[in-house]
Formats: structure tokens, sequence, C-alpha cells
């Protein structure tokens, strides 16, 4: 029988800077390794932050403004000494770390997220498949190389970011790539408290159809962050409050421990793998429960 302990981390970006935020990444690498945890999933964007003003700005605004040039220079080239800087902590800790990064191409930023072995090696670089509505005037558009599982010390992982879990194939692409532990990550103080709730559907419904673990976090922004975006942007308090919600969930669908909804934390949580085979034995969507001469996916995996 597996067990392994797992980490679902509410963690704040500093604000406008990559350095400052790759090391507090890195920190709390290095803590939960002394807590005993062999996984940890960290927040869509966190490094080095969410684009926040994208979703409160004209497009002119964003054209005339320095958020958008700002995030650009901030945002993370694959490899370089950030990438370089949390494997190592990885490493150190004997940790597998799942992170989203803004992540720099050229002139092109992209929602990325990365995963890292308990050796510190990058074993997996995917790209959002399609920015969500205000996110494409920032973020360019992932290819499909990163719909898969991959293979890491406590299992096969797969990996999706906020919106993308309300795309069934990506999903059912996860799914039938027989991932274990499934990675999802979201912005966190945005949105509003709706944004948790649909999030909370979004992340169980996924657990029961895969028959996986699904370790969940989102970014919190605390209120002098918060004034400082409303200062930089000219936004209301309201677009950039609530949506957070970290938290482990069961292969049933039940959730691990007490979500976190405010304030930054880890949940902390053992997953038990044979829980997996009991819900395959009832429900394995890709296997016994699948018809695959009725249903067919068309896909094509481009690199």
């Amino acid at each position: 029988m597996t067990v392994i302990k797992a980490a679902a981390v509410q963690i704040s970006p500093v604000l406008y800077s990559r350095e400052a935020t790759v090391d507090k990444v890195v920190r709390k690498i290095g803590e939960l390794g002394e807590k005993g945890v062999q996984f940890a999933t960290f927040p869509e964007t966190v490094v080095p932050y969410y684009p926040y003003f994208s979703a409160v700005q004209t497009g002119l605004q964003l054209i005339a403004g320095n958020e958008h040039l700002r995030l650009l220079e901030q945002s993370v080239t694959v490899p370089s000494p950030a990438t370089d800087a949390i494997g190592e902590a990885a490493r150190k800790a004997g940790l597998v770390v799942s992170i989203g990064v803004n992540e720099r191409d050229g002139g092109t930023i992209y929602n990325a997220q990365l995963l890292f072995d308990a050796d510190g090696t990058l074993i997996q670089r995917r790209r959002k498949i399609t920015p969500t509505h205000f996110e494409r005037m920032i973020w360019g558009q992932g290819d499909g190389s990163g719909l898969r599982a991959v293979d890491s010390k406590v299992g096969r992982i797969g990996q999706l970011a906020c919106f993308e879990h309300n795309n069934p194939l990506a999903r059912y692409a996860m799914i039938a790539d027989g991932e274990q532990i499934h990675s999802a990550m979201y912005p966190g103080s945005a949105f509003g408290e709706g944004f948790a709730k649909r999030m909370e559907i979004n992340i169980r419904q996924h657990a029961l159809e895969s028959g996986c673990f699904v370790v969940n976090a989102t970014a919190w922004l605390d209120p002098d962050q918060q004034a400082q975006i409303m200062r930089d942007t000219g936004c209301h308090i309201e677009p950039i409050s609530g949506g957070c919600l970290t938290t482990i969930v069961t292969p049933d669908g039940m959730l691990l421990g007490e979500p976190i909804r405010s304030g930054e934390g880890e949940v902390i949580a053992d997953l038990d793998f044979s829980l997996i085979d009991r819900r395959k034995v009832l429900m394995d969507s890709t296997g016994h429960y699948n018809r695959p001469e009725l249903l067919r996916r068309p896909n094509k995996m481009t690199s």
C-alpha cells in the first residue's frame, strides 16, 4: 500500500518581484520538507504574481500602462536561476513540487505549470492551452504537449490550471493518461466567493471522474497587496477579493481536512493510494466504465 504526504499551499506572492517570490517559495518548500511532506502544489502563476490588473483594466489602459510590461520583465525564463532555485529546494527537501509561473519566452508570457521531481529535476513544463477571456490580452496559447501525466517519485501526476477544469477533453486527457495525483491551481483572491464555490465543484467532480486525488492551491492577497493593486490600477476591491479554496480531495470526491479560504497556510494530508483502486473498482471512466466504440475523443498531442 502506497501512502504519501501531500500539501496544498496557499501563499502570497511578493508583488512585482520574481526574486523575492522565488525566495519565499524556496523557504516554504524547506518548511514542508521538515514536516515530512513529499508532494506539494503551489498556486497558479504565483511566480511572480497573477496578472490581476488584466481583469480590471481596459485594453487601452493595458496598452498605455506599465503593468503588462512589468509582468513581462519579472516573468520566469525556463531554465533560469529562478527555476534552478526551486529545483534545488525540491532536491534538498526531497519534495515533488508543482508550481505555477508566468513563463517568458521571447516577448510572450505563458501561464505555465512546472513539475519538479524529488531530485530537483524539472520533469514537466506545460502551458495553459487557452487563456481565459481577459487573460488572452496577457498570455499566449499553450500546445497539447502538456496534456499528459508524468511519472514522479510519488506517483503519476497530471496538472491543469483554473478554467482548464471546465474543458472536458483536457480533463479526460489527464484521466486517460492514468494520473494518480492531479495538481490543480487557481489564482485566488479574485472574482468573489462564487468563484470559489464553482472551483470546488470543478475539483470534486474531477476527483470523482478520474478516481485520483486532487491537490488544489490558490494564492492569497493580503490587505496591503490589495491596496497596492487598487492604487496601481484604479480598481475597486471586489474583483481582487474572495475566490480562495486551498484543499485536497479524495478519489471519491470528499475533502481531506478543512480547506483554507483566507490567509496563508497549507493543507497537509496523507494520500492512501488504495482509495484509488477502491474508486476504480466502482467506476473506471477510461476502463471498464468506458465505451470507446461509442464515444471517441479525437485529439492531437502536438508538441
